[in-house]
């Protein structure tokens, strides 16, 4: 290891100097999150990297959607001033499927004047935590990841199918929490587990889920930035060890027809910061009234968030009935038709499930976006509907069905604007929108079995 990257390396987490222990370190790969959680930087020898307090990267990252195009600037003419980028060594992570000694680390975002760039997503949680720390409160997620391996597809016109396992038999659906189901691809597993254990990630368990090659990884309870963090870097190996059997890695909220579609469920808590207690249990063990000033927010602002919750259009096909999706802002104890679930637990883990936001959403904005909701019902001090105690599928909320639709709910929420921050939000319309008016652009191949020589 070079002697000038001794001042660095010593802030970085036990986990990376461990994977670089006794070997030499060649690149490091200096990234931020853009809107859609794309990993966004520069990769450089390590050498540089140690003598290099900052870098720079244009303002456009946040204007580029999904498919490389540019989204119109909302703030004025699109001249692309440098942003500063400075790690956070915190965040400094293995890349342990890279052919040499690589580490990742995340930036910071500031613009020239030293402010938090408004646009840059871990910026919008950062934000939304603050908001919480000022009150002297201190939100605690922990998230569950469901995705699918499923076959290579080089063809986009080809449909996804499910990846072949050991037993020379494709994946099967309906399987849910079957051990021989996971086994099926257990090498892609044991992969995920090595390079998640040379990150320093703790990971609760993983089960295989309803869809055929659908799998879920639950992940441990804490702060937010640091779990998104850790769900952005997931992502990334997940799809990594899938490339390395002959499968891809998928986190589309529907990628397959007829099977169900991938969640990211979000479990809230609320702890106080000058006594460590969640809020949300009353010394007795019992529910506060704040506690359902919580679940009260949710169910008035999560249809303002719903676009960031389910940012593609393929999002809002995980939203049909039957499929175990909620499509409704109810809440219930132990319940898993409502939209907003209270698990059993002990008072001390006393916890909101929100159950709508998809797997690919960006983590940042999909845990800012559910904690503005909760943040707000605190300050409004509202109360929740009664609680739903039977089959909440049933139920009729008004829940946006398209991104169209979903965008024009946000655009209307003085108050979610206000948390989020305006130019945010602004900015994520004006690429959502692009996004939207491209997709309405392509002809399916639906509209060509069926209307081609019948209308």
């Amino acid at each position: 290891m070079q002697p000038s990257t001794t001042d660095w390396m010593d802030k970085i987490p036990e986990a990376a100097r461990s994977y670089i222990a006794g070997r030499r370190l060649d690149e490091v790969e200096c990234i931020v999150s853009d809107i859609a959680g794309v990993a966004r930087g520069k990769a450089m020898p390590a050498s540089k990297f140690a003598k290099q307090a900052s870098f720079f990267l244009p303002n456009s990252i946040f204007l580029q959607t999904i498919t490389g195009d540019w989204a119109d600037n909302p703030s004025g003419a699109f001249t692309e001033p440098d942003m500063i980028l400075t790690p956070d060594y915190s965040t400094a992570s293995a890349a342990p499927w890279t052919a040499d000694v690589t580490l990742q680390v995340i930036h910071d975002v500031k613009d020239q004047q030293g402010k938090p760039v408004e646009a840059a997503p871990r910026n919008v949680l950062k934000r939304i935590v603050e908001l919480y720390n000022a009150q002297g409160w201190s939100p605690i997620v922990a998230p569950e990841m469901e995705f699918f391996l499923v076959a290579r597809n080089i063809d986009p016109n080809q449909p996804i199918i499910p990846p072949m396992g050991r037993s020379g038999r494709r994946a099967a659906a309906k399987q849910a929490y079957s051990m021989s189901a996971v086994d099926e691809y257990g090498k892609v597993i044991d992969d995920i587990y090595d390079f998640a254990e040379a990150q320093g990630f703790e990971i609760d368990g993983i089960l295989q889920e309803g869809g055929a090659g659908q799998v879920e990884i639950n992940l441990h309870h804490g702060d937010p930035i640091e779990l998104a963090d850790e769900i952005f870097y997931f992502k990334r190996l997940i799809r990594e060890a899938a490339l390395r059997h002959d499968c891809f890695a998928t986190f589309m909220a529907k990628p397959i027809e007829g099977e169900p579609g991938s969640a990211m469920h979000i479990h809230h808590s609320v702890v106080s910061t000058k006594t460590g207690e969640n809020i949300f249990s009353a010394p007795n063990g019992n529910e506060t009234e704040t506690f359902l000033h919580f679940i009260a927010g949710m169910q008035t602002y999560l249809p303002a968030v719903i676009a960031l919750l389910a940012p593609y259009v393929n999002s809002y096909r995980r939203y049909v009935p039957d499929f175990a999706a909620p499509i409704n802002l109810e809440w219930g104890r132990d319940n898993r038709t409502t939209g907003l679930r209270v698990p059993i637990s002990d008072p001390a883990g006393r916890r909101l499930e929100n159950r709508l936001a998809g797997m690919d959403c960006n983590p940042y904005l999909g845990f800012a976006a559910s904690l503005a909701c909760g943040y707000l019902g605190l300050m409004e001090k509202k109360l929740p509907r009664s609680e739903c105690l039977g089959d909440a599928y049933m139920s009729e909320d008004d829940l946006p069905t398209n991104l169209g639709d979903a965008l024009d709910i946000l655009a209307e929420c003085v108050p979610v604007r206000e948390v989020l921050g305006v130019e945010f939000c602004n900015i994520y319309e004006s690429v959502k929108r692009n996004e939207y008016k491209e997709f309405l652009q392509v002809i399916s191949p639906w509209e060509r079995e069926h209307l081609l020589l019948n209308v």
